[in-house]
């Protein structure tokens, strides 16, 4: 591989010991995950997971809710000093925002790309430097999964059982091998995880 294209892709999604990303109720449905969002180790999460990237790729929901709320953090001096440090990374970095309907970028610094997702990672690993994090998108780290193309996985297990909703990993994704690099348990009993693919 040469050095241009030695870009790492990560992402990063809290999901409940099930492993869904969402409850009963649909995408909205976060009843099991948001207790969990503010913690110390949650916290942590944030700042280790935007230490070394330099673009954030988000799916259109994404990029119109995170609007509504991390921009006013990164304004806000009485904020958590590593939720305005997350704040500030997202606000300023590159924006890749994957969306077929979308026409223009919600954000400053971003940009609007309607391609598959293997053409993006492949085009973002062949320019610029740093890592490529996938924000919070369950849909794009699916598809990364399915396509084999995720290198880190920052993970916020909470210690809840949402019964039903959406899962992370679905049935029928690609056997693979990835080894913890970073364990950490929180006061709730919430987990900090980073797995490292193995290839």
């Amino acid at each position: 591989m040469s050095e241009s294209t030695t870009r790492k892709v990560t992402a990063n999604i809290s999901i409940t010991l099930d492993g869904r990303y969402n409850g009963p109720g649909g995408p909205a449905d976060l009843g099991a995950i948001v207790p969990y969002a503010t913690t110390e180790v949650a916290r942590d999460q944030l700042t280790r997971m935007c230490a070394d990237a330099t673009t954030a790729v988000l799916g259109r929901g994404n990029a119109q809710g995170f609007l509504g709320f991390w921009p006013s953090v990164a304004a806000d001096d009485t904020a958590d000093p590593r939720d305005r440090g997350y704040a500030k990374w997202l606000v300023d970095t590159e924006k890749v925002v994957l969306s077929t309907t979308l026409t223009e970028a919600p954000w400053e610094h971003a940009r609007i790309v309607d391609a598959p997702l293997a053409e993006v990672v492949a085009e973002l690993r062949a320019s610029g430097t740093g890592d490529i994090l996938v924000n919070s998108s369950a849909s794009i780290i699916k598809d990364l999964l399915a396509a084999d193309l995720l290198d880190r996985l920052y993970l916020i297990v909470c210690p809840e059982i949402a019964g039903a909703g959406q899962r992370l990993f679905d049935d029928g994704l690609p056997g693979t091998r990835w080894t913890l690099t970073h364990q950490e348990t929180g006061e709730l009993g919430e987990m900090a995880l980073v797995y490292d693919r193995v290839r």
